[in-house]
């Protein structure tokens, strides 16, 4: 095997040229304080030798800051435009970045030992992390960079992960009673994930153990409301999606299969209510006619949509410029903030029909 060829460093084309190191270095840094005729000589050094100039990281890192925000998952890196929620936060990351001239490094992986190499590697001031599937391992790994980083989505009651996020409590319960106070008591839920585990028909009992605070904290919340209402828990169907297209469309196969199918489903993303309203609509069932669907995010995509869709709203712009601020103004003090969501009404939810 022929012997690795060594890159070229700045100490070679200074050799080259006939010059020190500083002058070499200068030339690159600070080529006003050069003289034309060793400006030109060091160059000519440089491409003979095939150097492109000193690595950036080198001079960031002694400068102690990159001035670049991570934004960091464990879901594979199409979920930053694929997913609404995520698109919603990153143009709230976007905006703070560009108000300050920082840079952006999206960091995720389809797999731990990957992503577990890129956290680490990234050159960057500071992660936001979503604590989506694998928020932990996200958390461990920012940690370990040293740096400082923001949940978001909490994911975990540690005080001392700096967090933000909503009261997914409160929201969910504002979403269930919107549809109880309509008068609906045949009620269906779309769940996110419980846990790595798969998805499918699950228990009450399953998604309040669920590993996933989020969805612990919906499910919560929405049967607050239901047992508010007076509505025997029991006839509840909860069914467990991947918050995609093929899942959603399998709960809402299962529901819609009994002879008395729901007046209303509750979905816990707006992805899920979105994926809804087509299914729905294909199999000829009027949304909100025949079926109500309530979703939570807030996402653009809802407002727009047929019909309009009722969600829970949560700041996301906001979310992620916060997340931006708390990272490049970090002063060692742990912040855990909560933001204000609200209901949104539109189109979507109506009472039950007569009889239904």
């Amino acid at each position: 095997m022929g012997s690795k060829t060594k890159p070229v460093r700045l100490a070679d084309v200074a050799r080259a040229a006939g010059v020190s190191h500083g002058t070499a270095s200068n030339v690159f840094s600070r080529p006003e304080v050069v003289r034309d005729e060793v400006r030109e000589r060091v160059m000519a050094a440089a491409e003979t030798l095939g150097y492109a100039g000193p690595d950036p990281r080198g001079r960031m890192l002694r400068a102690g800051k990159v001035n670049a925000i991570g934004v960091a998952t464990a879901e594979p890196l199409s979920y930053f435009f694929d997913d609404p929620f995520a698109r919603a936060v990153m143009s709230g990351v976007s905006e703070a970045c560009d108000r300050t001239g920082a840079g952006i490094s999206l960091v995720s992986a389809a797999n731990g030992e990957q992503l577990a190499w890129n956290v680490r590697s990234a050159l960057v001031d500071g992660f936001v992390v979503f604590c989506l599937e694998d928020g932990s391992r996200l958390v461990d790994l920012a940690r370990e960079r040293g740096l400082p980083f923001v949940a978001l989505s909490f994911g975990q009651d540690d005080p001392t992960i700096a967090a933000l996020g909503v009261d997914d409590v409160a929201g969910a319960r504002l979403a269930a009673r919107h549809l109880t106070g309509l008068g609906h008591r045949r009620i269906a839920i779309l769940s996110l994930e419980f846990d790595t585990a798969g998805h499918g028909p699950a228990t009450r009992e399953k998604a309040r153990t669920a590993a996933y605070s989020a969805t612990r904290d919906r499910i919560a919340g929405y049967f607050e409301a239901i047992l508010e209402a007076g509505i025997d828990p029991a006839s509840v169907p909860i069914y467990e999606t991947l918050n995609d297209e093929a899942t959603t469309q399998a709960g809402l196969d299962h529901f819609f299969s009994v002879a008395n199918p729901p007046s209303a489903v509750l979905c816990m993303s707006d992805r899920m209510a979105l994926v809804a309203l087509d299914w729905l609509a294909r199999r000829g069932l009027s949304v909100p006619g025949d079926v109500s669907v309530v979703g939570f995010d807030g996402v653009a995509e809802g407002a727009v949509a047929q019909p309009p869709l009722t969600t829970v709203a949560q700041p996301m712009a906001a979310m992620g410029r916060r997340a931006v601020e708390m990272i490049l103004s970090f002063d060692g003090r742990i912040r855990r903030e909560t933001m204000d969501i609200e209901l949104v009404v539109r189109a979507s939810t109506a009472p039950p029909r007569a009889g239904v």
